[in-house]
């Protein structure tokens, strides 16, 4: 994963204007994908905001977590002390707490100015909608859909500043690379997504074997390998090509996006 090069050009401009914008805003809500809350935290984030502004971390995506995992961070993040909040953008749960969870971080009465931050295709934009109410902003479960900076005005207390998804430079860590790229925030046009579907097989055989069997119907054995997983998988939908071949290319488009949309169940890929 650390080879692929997939940081454009307008990435780092969208981290030079978040650094810029952070003097016109009160508090950073950092937007992170609940399956994945460690994986997708940018680290350069921590550099652009140093303690210059109060951040609460919004766990969104938190009705496709698995729910017994979401506790343990929970605790985890009350243990550290860091802000939070829970919410699912699609179904609304959780997202009208925010203002007050921004306004608890603090210590002066008044309208409210909050920047929204976040990697790509963690369902930023559309948790902005949610608590616009409106859709002033594209929403896409692609990444690298918002690119320029928007002022959004929620009421006379609350605006928000919506900022492009912004990934880091390389991933120092293999497997947090992975994690990105299984929930789309790497697009998968710079990758293998056969490789990225076995690799994801692997880590669903072993965390969430019951969530395989029933939706491709096999149970899947410890001793297979991934791509014998993305193949059992194939034939079970039937993907077959000429000669009896079967097209595991299809079946890694077609997994990955089930994953995501959450037909395989609540999972989570990573624990505090």
């Amino acid at each position: 994963m650390a080879e692929v090069q997939w940081f454009p050009g307008h990435m780092k401009k969208a981290e030079r204007m978040m650094h810029d914008s952070l003097k016109l805003v009160d508090v950073v809500c950092e937007v992170v994908d609940a399956r994945i809350p460690y994986a997708s935290r940018n680290p350069d984030l921590d550099g652009i905001i140093a303690g210059r502004k109060p951040r609460l971390l919004i766990l969104n995506r938190a009705d496709q977590a698995d729910p017994n995992v979401t506790a343990l961070w929970r605790n985890y993040y009350k243990q550290n002390g860091t802000a939070f909040l829970e919410c699912d953008s699609q179904s609304g749960r959780g997202v009208k707490d925010l203002p007050q969870a921004l306004r608890a971080l603090r210590d002066k009465a008044g309208p409210l100015r909050a920047m929204v931050a976040g990697v790509p295709n963690v369902g930023k934009s559309t948790f902005i909608n949610r608590v616009s109410g409106r859709k002033p902003t594209a929403a896409s479960d692609r990444p690298g859909v918002t690119r320029g900076k928007q002022w959004i005005t929620v009421d006379r207390q609350l605006e928000l500043l919506d900022t492009p998804g912004i990934l880091w430079p390389k991933f120092d860590d293999a497997a947090v690379g992975d994690r990105l790229a299984f929930t789309g925030a790497v697009k998968d046009d710079v990758l293998d997504t056969e490789e990225l579907a076995a690799k994801l097989l692997i880590v669903l055989r072993d965390s969430y074997p019951k969530a395989v069997a029933e939706r491709y119907k096999f149970d899947p054995d410890p001793a297979m390998e991934g791509w014998e997983l993305l193949e059992a998988c194939a034939r079970k939908r039937g993907f077959l090509m000429a000669g009896g071949n079967v097209n595991t290319e299809r079946m890694a488009a077609v997994l990955l996006d089930e994953f995501r949309g959450g037909k395989l169940g609540r999972i989570s890929l990573e624990r505090p």
